[in-house]
């Protein structure tokens, strides 16, 4: 009896995994063998304000306001405000030595976060704006750096309708070791196999923490930045979702970002981003699910699918295994100890080798936008799915935790030429 209830009980979590899962692998079909559609930009180029809040970060700082300053657009319609935000360092200094940069030095100790941070600088803009009226507002994090083309491009996206766009979110240092190409790669396929995907459909996208436009008329009509969660991104792209605002994807506009190497840092992130998915779900959830019963309502079921399923369904698997477990061994039933150990171990293998196949298939499509040594490449294949499933615990932790924001340690300081300067071979 006890031994058909662990076998079915963790067939169902399987299938119910897979279930929730399956249209992504449609997305995978979509992404590679769809084309995009051809972008019908209408009126001129925007007037854009560039956004970046920053904590701490006179490292590297510069090479982001240098990648600005050599954007391929018109001179005098891109202007770059610096949140410097709770910063002990030189960060204001330096941004200050770059010419037209204008500096916004912001303390509180009570309201900490980036959304507070935009939302001091959407409120301060108004006054100090001499110019005409912004059309929409970039948002970058102080560590990344742009592809030349990639105000143009991104210009270009929304000019064709869509009040949002996001773009392609690459990794300055993606073989600096498996935990920076674990996230790297994921951000890839994000790009290409989801909102690339999703795009091609004509489905709302989701915004990955940086690197996106914001419509000045949507964030006036908001009364500002109003996304102060733990994961403020994917509770603006909920949000937007949820009231049918699109959110595009711009292939063209490549953005790179560094990633953590150090496990505890990057277990101080996701902890973060994982309390923050649970509280996305308390605040958003029954809208999302009542979202995703209209007729139009895909986008509100795919965000649901982003902050929910995978965390619960893995966190059901643990509790109810973990249960038979000690069951078996206050019962000395070595049988059922044994094959709920069996069971489990399949879970996660197969978990493992899903990963492992969207892993592969990105690094093969997108192999020349992964700027490092082909060998790791190819090992950091077999580190992705661990890297992923290092998540279980993190999902645990955040459950009882208090979680507050920490700031993520930032020191590659290079531009986008000496990052696909790379050795590729």
């Amino acid at each position: 009896m006890l031994t058909n209830l662990v076998f079915y009980a963790n067939l169902a979590i399987l299938i119910l995994f897979f279930a929730s899962y399956a249209y992504q692998a449609f997305y995978l079909l979509v992404g590679l063998f769809k084309k995009e559609k051809v972008l019908e930009p209408k009126g001129t180029p925007g007037r854009y304000a560039v956004l970046i809040p920053a904590r701490n970060e006179e490292a590297v700082i510069d090479k982001l306001l240098e990648s600005l300053e050599a954007q391929d657009y018109p001179a005098g319609l891109l202007d770059i405000y610096v949140i410097a935000d709770n910063c002990t360092d030189g960060t204001a200094q330096r941004a200050r030595m770059h010419p037209g940069v204008d500096v916004l030095e912001r303390h509180s100790s009570r309201l900490v976060g980036k959304g507070y941070a935009l939302d001091a600088a959407l409120a301060y803009l108004p006054r100090h704006n001499t110019g005409l009226p912004y059309d929409g507002y970039f948002v970058f994090d102080a560590d990344n750096v742009l592809d030349p083309n990639f105000v143009k491009e991104m210009d270009r996206t929304f000019r064709s309708g869509y009040p949002v766009v996001t773009s392609y979110r690459n990794s300055k240092n993606y073989g600096s070791n498996w935990i920076s190409a674990g996230y790297a790669l994921w951000f890839l396929r994000e790009s290409r196999f989801l909102n690339g995907a999703r795009t091609k459909l004509g489905l709302n996208c989701a915004i990955s923490g940086t690197g996106f436009l914001v419509s000045a008329k949507l964030l006036q009509k908001a009364g500002g930045w109003k996304w102060h969660l733990l994961t403020e991104d994917i509770e603006f792209s909920v949000d937007n979702a949820i009231h049918h605002n699109a959110i595009g994807y711009c292939p063209r506009a490549v953005l790179y970002d560094e990633q953590p190497v150090c496990f505890g840092e990057s277990w101080n992130q996701r902890l973060r981003w994982s309390k923050g998915f649970y509280q996305v779900v308390r605040r958003y959830g029954s809208r999302l699910v009542r979202g995703a019963t209209h007729k139009k309502g895909f986008s509100c079921y795919d965000m649901l699918m982003t902050i929910a399923p995978a965390t619960l369904l893995t966190l059901a698997m643990l509790l109810f295994n973990s249960g038979a477990l000690a069951y078996a061994v206050w019962a000395g039933k070595k049988y059922l100890f044994f094959l709920t150990l069996f069971e489990v171990t399949n879970t996660l293998l197969s978990i493992y080798f899903s990963l492992f196949l969207f892993g592969l298939i990105t690094t093969i499509t997108e192999w020349s936008s992964i700027h490092c040594s082909g060998w790791k490449k190819i090992v950091y294949l077999f580190t992705f799915p661990v890297f992923i499933l290092t998540y279980i615990p993190i999902a645990v932790a955040a459950l009882r935790r208090n979680v507050t924001w920490k700031p993520i340690r930032h020191s590659i300081a290079c531009s986008s030429q000496d990052i696909c300067a790379v050795r590729q071979k």
